[in-house]
């Protein structure tokens, strides 16, 4: 999320706060109905913490505004669920927030591979400055953004053969996210990258219409992938940090109380979602690993072969997001990287 994170969280001990204990019945809410849309299980902690968002929002509204459910892509991909925000057909959603490359080309920058050596550099880019400028650039798509969630580091899985070197790559077909910088950095690793709606995806592995597939352990492990794919490889190629996101015509609807509710929400589900999430790689890897899949990690030279072989495409996006913005992310994490 932006800076507001650590003000709203302060500001939900304050007692003068508008939703604090004892003052949510002054507030004016009106009787609403929310439709939360996202792609993976309620179980997932995507899904978690949209429930934990709806917890919050029902609970301080005193029952007047309910947020209902909708995983597992029930109401289509993202690049649907991005069209029926902007339409005010559904209210709220949470996805990989280069997704919204398509709204505005700076979003690529968090799909930049290797940009982040954990989730604690991302939180500092994202919660900052950076974070901010991002967000600032929905509301004249037909967007407004709450804050930024966690899926973890994407990983390779394929059920052809085992990835053990940057060269075992070359020839798999891919599914990627419906985005370019998903599709330029398989190419230039000499796959066959083929764009694909997530709720499409189990299938596209079962049929064999695609080799494998990337992404975090704990999706690949709740979605069953491992029922498909029999080899993972943990390459950590793109960190994915979520974008919460709300319709600007259901928002422009809100009154002031209202929004105050929606954004101390989102800042206490925030905290609660990142930690489930990073809690969970770790078990979900376990599980993996249990029920049959063969994990792999690519040597630190093979893993470097990767990371020069995507160079060509890093450069690319630094471009077409501006020198500046890309200045300003290198100098935040060269900042956070010192004080470690």
């Amino acid at each position: 999320m932006t800076s507001r994170v650590k003000s709203l969280l302060a500001g939900l001990i304050l007692p003068g706060l508008i939703l604090a204990a004892g003052s949510a019945a002054a507030a004016e809410f009106k009787d609403r109905s929310v439709k939360f849309a996202f792609q993976n299980v309620k179980e997932h902690p995507q899904g978690q913490g949209a429930q934990k968002f709806a917890d919050i929002v029902e609970a301080k509204s005193g029952g007047k505004i309910k947020v209902k459910l909708f995983p597992g892509g029930t109401l289509g991909g993202d690049v649907q669920t991005v069209s029926a925000l902007q339409g005010g057909i559904v209210e709220m959603s949470v996805m990989n927030a280069g997704i919204l490359v398509s709204q505005a080309k700076e979003f690529a920058l968090v799909d930049l591979p290797f940009l982040f050596n954990n989730a604690a550099e991302a939180d500092t880019l994202l919660d900052g400055p950076v974070g901010e400028q991002l967000m600032a650039k929905l509301p004249e798509k037909g967007l407004v953004g709450l804050g930024f969630w966690d899926l973890g580091f994407r990983n390779l899985t394929n059920n052809r053969r085992p990835v053990k070197t940057a060269a075992d790559i070359a020839g798999l077909k891919i599914r990627v996210i419906q985005t370019p910088i998903y599709i330029d950095i398989f190419k230039a690793l000499g796959a066959n990258p083929v764009p694909l709606a997530f709720p499409e995806l189990y299938t596209a592995l079962e049929t064999g219409t695609v080799d494998g597939q990337e992404n975090p352990a704990k999706t690949i492990e709740l979605t069953k992938f491992n029922e498909v794919q029999k080899y993972m490889t943990l390459t950590r190629h793109i960190y994915n940090p979520q974008s919460l996101i709300v319709s600007k015509k259901f928002w422009d609807t809100l009154n002031a109380d209202e929004k105050a509710l929606f954004q101390s929400a989102a800042a206490e589900a925030t905290v609660f979602q990142r930690q489930l999430s990073r809690g969970q790689e770790a078990e979900a890897l376990a599980s993996l690993k249990a029920k049959g899949m063969v994990i792999d990690e690519l040597p630190a030279d093979e893993l470097a072969k990767v990371r020069e072989k995507v160079k060509p495409v890093v450069d690319k996006y630094k471009t077409e997001i501006g020198d500046a913005l890309v200045s300003q992310t290198y100098a935040t994490l060269e900042k956070k990287r010192a004080s470690n």
